[in-house]
């Protein structure tokens, strides 16, 4: 989830974030406005690019990955072995349950639509690290528990997953570029790993942690939403006339993500239920293990398939419906508790 916004743990959700769904939405619409009114702004953007790469959707992804890495702390995963069933629970949501429901809803419901389906593999195979933060606090989650997981997640997603994306596509009969995924996993989560590593022993012991989390972090996460819209714009206004010659396309990549959701999200509060967690442990795995990282997903579809593909467009989707359901999570989550549905000892 949108996971270079700020999150830690004195954070609620700013104005812009309580309302993304509705900031997506007049996106999408100035995006597709442009690409009638401006008939070559599609041509002019689309000439920006190096290598194959767009240089504007380039830098508006590294300003939204950046952000996320800011939240990995490495002093955290050394705290795994504290209570590794939640950790283990969440991983196997992440890397196992989300990837092959994404998988077999997108071959059933999208036949005959290639591009559609990775997006929703891209999507489903990509774990959240970053706005869960703020979706477990307003959760009254384990917040370190919430720290570990993110933390490992933002590692993991570094090795399993342009295999993992490689391996659904290939049994989807999907030929992609896979040195392109690769190299979109070592640009827009490698290296912001990195300046977010060296960021962090940099800033922190010479203007201290407090300043780092109250002033930095909020700072540059309000450059990663900008950048989130800024990217949207984009997109839309590249494939605003696509859109409007086949508005169901949207409607059709809807389906399988919020039957998805639905479904991911039901199996993790089940499987939390039956291994006896307590709430606050519980509702941080269902969150994580039910939250996607939607920059990465569109960052490998503009990658493989450019910024006007159907696509990158589809990746979209996956942010505009996560929003409003994650938070419809966090308000079930604390219904379901004063219902003692998690039944565990808090760690």
């Amino acid at each position: 989830m949108t996971e270079g916004l700020k999150a830690d743990s004195k954070t609620r959700l700013s104005f812009f974030e309580k309302y993304l769904p509705l900031w997506v939405a007049v996106c999408m619409i100035i995006g597709i406005v442009l690409s009638q009114v401006v008939p070559g702004i599609a041509e002019a953007i689309d000439s920006w690019t190096y290598a194959g790469v767009s240089i504007p959707i380039g830098i508006f992804l590294f300003l939204m990955m950046y952000p996320a890495m800011l939240n990995i702390q490495a002093s955290e995963l050394r705290k795994l072995g504290r209570n590794p069933k939640p950790i283990i629970l969440t991983l196997f949501s992440n890397w196992i349950v989300a990837p092959i429901v994404g998988f077999a809803l997108a071959n059933f419901f999208l036949p005959g639509q290639p591009e559609l389906i990775v997006a929703i593999i891209l999507l489903s195979s990509s774990p959240c690290t970053a706005m869960v933060l703020v979706w477990g606090h307003l959760a009254d989650g384990n917040q370190e528990q919430n720290i570990v997981n993110t933390s490992l997640n933002t590692v993991t997603i570094i090795f399993l997953y342009a295999p993992i994306v490689a391996l659904l596509t290939g049994i989807s009969a999907i030929a992609i570029d896979q040195w392109l995924l690769f190299v979109s996993v070592l640009v827009f989560i490698g290296i912001p790993l990195l300046l977010g590593l060296i960021t962090r022993r940099t800033l922190i012991p010479w203007k201290g942690q407090e300043w780092f989390d109250q002033t930095y972090r909020p700072a540059v996460g309000n450059v990663a939403l900008v950048a989130l819209l800024g990217t949207l714009v984009v997109l839309f206004s590249l494939n605003g006339s696509v859109m409007l010659s086949h508005p169901d396309l949207l409607v059709l990549v809807s389906i399988p993500l919020i039957i998805g959701f639905i479904v991911v999200v039901a199996y993790n509060l089940l499987v939390t239920r039956f291994a006896h967690l307590a709430y606050r442990e519980g509702v941080i795995t269902v969150i994580i293990g039910s939250s996607s990282h939607f920059e990465i997903a569109i960052a490998t579809a503009v990658s493989i398939y450019g910024v006007g593909s159907i696509a990158a467009l589809g990746t979209t989707m996956g942010l505009f419906w996560e929003v409003p359901i994650m938070l419809g999570l966090v308000y079930l989550s604390k219904a379901l508790d004063k219902r003692g549905f998690w039944k565990g000892t808090p760690m």
